[in-house]
C-alpha cells in the first residue's frame, strides 16, 4: 500500500485507488496529484491500495478486496490483511474510492445510504448516474465518516484514466480542498434491487443498455442462446457479458434525480 499526503495537518479527505489491480485508472489520477503537489485548503490522504495486484495486472491475488472490508490484520489472505490496513488509513476521512467497469463507458457514482455528504458532493461530480446499493453488496470500503465510490469508465482505457482525473479533482473542489466552483446539477438516481444470475456457459450476450429502462417481456440477455426475459420493468446496472463470474449484473429501480438539496 502506498500512502501520500497533500497539505499539512491531519487529513479529513481521502482518495483511494487500486483496490482492484486490474483497474489502474484511479492510480493514474493519484500519481498526477502526487507529481503536481497542488496547493490544497484541506489536507488530503492519497492511497494506492493493492500494489501487488497492480504489478501483476490482476483483480486480486487471493480474494476480492472490495468484498472483504473491513478486513482483519490477522486474515489468512493478502487482501484480507490489506483491507484492514486501508480501512485504518482512511477511517476518519470522507473517502472517495475510484474503480472502473467492463460494462459502462460513462462515469457513475455509487453510495450505500443517503447522507449529507452524498447529497452535497455527488451532484457536483461529472457523472452520468448515481446508484444507491443499500445492503445489496457486502464487504465494500466503509469509514466511520462516509464513502463515495465512482466507476470511472471502461476498464483499462485511456478514457477511464482521464475520467478518474476529472472526477478526483471535482471531488476535491466540491469538498473545498481545491479552489474553484463546483456547480451542482441533477443526476439520474437509481437503487439496486437484486442480482441477475448468470449460469455457466460458453457464450454470453447482453441486449440492453445500462441505466436504460427494460420493459416486461424484453429479452435482455442470453447464455448459450438461452434467453433471459424481463418479468417486470427494471433498469440494468453493471450489466455485461464478462464483468462477473456468476451474475450478469444488477436490476435497479429509477428514483428520479439526485439534487444537491435532496
Amino acid at each position: 500500500m502506498l500512502v501520500e499526503q497533500l497539505g499539512e495537518g491531519e487529513p479529513e479527505l481521502a482518495v483511494v485507488a487500486g483496490i482492484h489491480g486490474d483497474e489502474p485508472c484511479g492510480v493514474r489520477a493519484v500519481e498526477r496529484l502526487v507529481d503536481e503537489q497542488p496547493s490544497v485548503r484541506r489536507p488530503v490522504k492519497l492511497v494506492v491500495a493493492n500494489e501487488e495486484a497492480l504489478a501483476q495486472g490482476v483483480r486480486y491475488l487471493e480474494t476480492d478486496m472490495n468484498r472483504t472490508f473491513p478486513g482483519d490484520p490477522d486474515a489468512d489472505t493478502h487482501e484480507g490483511r490489506l483491507a484492514a490496513a486501508v480501512q485504518a488509513e482512511v477511517d476518519d476521512c470522507l473517502a472517495f474510492s475510484i474503480h472502473s467497469t467492463r460494462s459502462h463507458a460513462e462515469p457513475f457514482a455509487v453510495y450505500d445510504e443517503m447522507t449529507q455528504y452524498v447529497t452535497e458532493v455527488i451532484p457536483r461530480l461529472p457523472v452520468a448516474a448515481v446508484v444507491e446499493t443499500g445492503d445489496s453488496v457486502d464487504g465494500r470500503l466503509t469509514t466511520s465518516v462516509d464513502v463515495i465510490e465512482v466507476e470511472a469508465g471502461l476498464q483499462g482505457t485511456e478514457a477511464a484514466a482521464e475520467n478518474a482525473d476529472r472526477l478526483t479533482r471535482a471531488f476535491l473542489t466540491a469538498t473545498g480542498a481545491l479552489p474553484g466552483d463546483a456547480p451542482a446539477k441533477p443526476i439520474p438516481h437509481f437503487r439496486l434491487r437484486e442480482r441477475i444470475p448468470k449460469v455457466p456457459a460458453d457464450r454470453y450476450e447482453v441486449f440492453v443498455e445500462n441505466f436504460q429502462r427494460v420493459d416486461p417481456g424484453t429479452t435482455f440477455a442470453a447464455a448459450d442462446g438461452d434467453e433471459q426475459v424481463a418479468d417486470s420493468e427494471f433498469y440494468p446496472v453493471l450489466l455485461s457479458t464478462d464483468g462477473y463470474e456468476d451474475v450478469f449484473g444488477y436490476s435497479a429501480t429509477r428514483l428520479g434525480d439526485l439534487t444537491a438539496d435532496a
